[in-house]
């Protein structure tokens, strides 16, 4: 454990936490949807993985590592649901209205993201080639399932939060500009972020003994 808090992957993903809640975003995600999408995404694209990184090694070698496949899946699946669900409109709206409704909505990006990372990339040695492409399609899947969220945000022509404060949205931007502009954030940053990791774990297949798909004898 004392190992695992000297990783600076660790340190890295509790600065960019600290840095994402304890900066100026929280105060600004009232006025501005373009603030609540950088939030997210320093969550979720940026100190889940780091930190993922830093504490998948603990897990090599314990029973649940073992089990990969059905861990993504319901990883996956559990990111899907609760990204989509924040993002309907009523939810939404009260992350931006409400401190501790905005702090529960974090918590879960957190918890997700985690769990997320931890099932691609905490690959048991025995199960090395299934487990990465396990962990591979959660990843795939996320970042499909975000490029589509940003997609939809950003093209939308009407913005999924109706109340603001009385200074409006921020950067001069219309209340709808400043949606589209978050999807867009949404899109460059979480949908790739994900794909590369995808793509990270597709390529340690490949170079396993046994793992070159191109080279399969009939």
């Amino acid at each position: 454990m004392t190992a695992a808090l000297r990783d600076p992957r660790l340190l890295a993903g509790l600065g960019v936490l600290a840095a994402a809640w304890l900066g100026p975003l929280p105060a600004m995600v009232g006025d501005s949807f373009t603030a609540h999408m950088l939030l997210h995404m320093l969550v979720v694209a940026i100190a889940a993985p780091l930190l993922a990184a830093a504490l998948a090694p603990r897990l090599e070698g314990r029973a649940i590592a073992g089990r990969m496949l059905p861990l993504a899946l319901l990883a996956s699946l559990l990111d899907f649901f609760v990204i989509w669900g924040w993002h309907l409109p009523l939810l939404h709206e009260a992350t931006r209205t409400s401190g501790w409704v905005l702090a529960v909505e974090q918590a879960a990006f957190l918890a997700v993201g985690l769990f997320v990372w931890l099932t691609a990339l905490a690959a048991p040695a025995a199960a090395a080639q299934s487990a990465a492409l396990a962990g591979a399609g959660a990843l795939f899947f996320t970042s499909m399932h975000m490029t589509l969220l940003g997609v939809l945000l950003g093209l939308a022509q009407t913005p999924i939060c109706r109340t603001w404060s009385a200074n409006g949205p921020l950067f001069g931007l219309s209340i709808l500009e400043d949606q589209q502009v978050g999807g867009t954030i949404m899109l460059a940053i979480g949908g790739s972020v994900y794909l590369a990791g995808g793509l990270v774990l597709v390529a340690r297949v490949l170079r396993l003994p046994g793992g070159d798909l191109t080279e399969r004898q009939p």
